[in-house]
């Protein structure tokens, strides 16, 4: 992109790329079309409370990969990663619009969402932004939240329902399914002796958020195929396990997955974790999960587009 080009910018973290940050990235292309200006979206990383605060870093919904994977299948071709530093922390908004944003990008107009602020103590809100754009001959447009039900959609609202293991509400709220993305690592076997083969899953990006403890439907496409199953994370208590795991049994499929990389997409939470008197105890509650998985993909059409 030629730095003399006129643009329209959006930014913030957009962890999620939920509906409504898809409403922000709408607007953005509209007035895009609209006014002929380069539309540019830039966000941050790493997640501020991991450079700030690392001893209790903020779990995230997407990796940056996720996140710019998601951004583009918006429609948005320029997407800027601003790297997020302890120096940059101290940069007040004022400068980071003079330098970058008219400066680099040649910002004609800014579209922000209806609680974003940014800058050194978040001095950048709304009401600043509206004197600087007076100030500095830019256009400024805030986008109102997008609401589902009454329920206002944002990124710790459902950060929180992941804990919850509510996951209907999440995918509903993204606007596509929620996954985990990692490799298939060597487990203890149990699951293959009892019946159960399983891909024991560790996580790529070690600061994504893991839904609650439980069993989930998942899909994963693998060497090109699609494949239902059923995913188990926690702890398996029952053989007394002392370390969180992620571990997915596959319907039909017998195959090697060792040291391969996999996207699951979560669909649906079937029940918690629990303790049983036994090994048996285990195996007749997984065939009771695998069939009310298979119920449940009777009626999944598969709508939010998993790939």
């Amino acid at each position: 992109m030629s730095h003399k080009e006129k643009s329209i910018v959006t930014l913030g973290t957009f962890d999620g790329v939920h509906l409504g940050h898809q409403k922000i990235i709408t607007r953005l292309l509209e007035e895009a079309d609209r006014l002929g200006y380069k539309p540019i979206l830039v966000t941050f990383f790493p997640h501020p409370s991991h450079v700030l605060t690392p001893e209790k870093p903020l779990k995230m919904i997407n990796s940056i990969d996720e996140r710019v994977e998601l951004l583009k299948k918006q429609g948005l071709e320029h997407v800027v990663i601003e790297k997020f530093t302890k120096e940059f922390s101290n940069k007040t908004a004022l400068d980071f619009i003079k330098e970058r944003l008219l400066g680099t990008f040649q910002m004609k107009k800014l579209i922000v969402g209806y609680d974003h602020s940014f800058g050194k103590d978040k001095q950048g809100d709304f009401n600043s932004l509206e004197n600087f754009s007076k100030e500095f001959d830019f256009e400024i447009e805030k986008v109102t939240a997008y609401s589902v039900d009454n329920v206002t959609v944002s990124s710790s609202l459902i950060r929180g329902l992941l804990l919850e293991g509510e996951i209907n509400k999440v995918n509903k709220y993204l606007g596509y399914n929620f996954c985990l993305f990692g490799t298939v690592v060597k487990g203890n076997q149990l699951g293959r002796k009892i019946g159960f083969n399983t891909a024991n899953i560790v996580l790529d990006y070690p600061n994504k958020i893991v839904p609650k403890k439980g069993v989930y439907v998942v899909q994963s496409t693998i060497d090109g195929q699609i494949f239902y199953g059923m995913m188990n994370i926690g702890y398996r208590p029952t053989v007394d396990g002392t370390t969180q795991t992620i571990e997915v049994h596959f319907f039909d499929l017998n195959k090697n997955l060792y040291d391969k990389k996999i996207r699951v997409f979560v669909l649906k939470r079937l029940r918690n974790e629990y303790k049983f008197e036994n090994i048996e105890m285990l195996k007749l509650q997984l065939e009771q999960d695998k069939k009310n998985a298979i119920d449940f993909l009777k009626f999944y059409n598969g709508k939010n587009n998993n790939k």
